[in-house]
């Protein structure tokens, strides 16, 4: 990551991202994407946008825009690479949920899906580092999780 210092501004932008994502509403897309999103296929995708106005869909664009956005933030220089490393590691696990999709999303939809997150996400050998431990447990996770809600 960016061996720049953080500075006293990057610290309080990284609290004002940690409080809205304990908003209310955001710890229930949080919760959903975390514990029950777990797409097969792009067309899993496709149809939850088909449900225009549902919490699921609520939930799903609120997550990617959170992080997409926030990922911005990295990208225009406004907040430290190397603190949202440390801070922001939920952002590894979401792209890695969303990857297998993200090609198909951007030749059928959107061209610029989650281009941000991916620049944060891929753009060193640290965070590209990570993303391998992720991708490399996202299974076993999954199955844990989806165990949990069967029983």
């Amino acid at each position: 990551m960016e061996s720049t210092t953080a500075t006293t501004a990057d610290a309080d932008l990284v609290l004002r991202l940690y409080d809205l994502r304990r908003e209310s509403e955001m710890r229930k897309a949080r919760s959903w994407f975390i514990e029950q999103f777990w797409p097969t296929s792009f067309a899993e995708i496709e149809g939850l946008w088909a449900q225009f106005g549902s919490p699921t869909n609520r939930w799903f664009r609120q997550i990617v825009s959170y992080w997409e956005m926030a990922a911005s933030l990295v990208v225009r220089g406004t907040l430290n690479p190397s603190l949202f490393y440390d801070t922001c590691g939920e952002a590894w696990f979401v792209y890695a949920k969303l990857k297998p999709f993200v090609a198909e999303n951007r030749a059928k939809y959107f061209p610029d899906f989650i281009t941000n997150l991916e620049k944060v996400v891929e753009g060193s050998d640290e965070g590209r580092q990570r993303l391998a431990h992720i991708e490399g447990m996202i299974g076993n996770l999954r199955d844990l999780l989806l165990a949990g809600t069967t029983k």
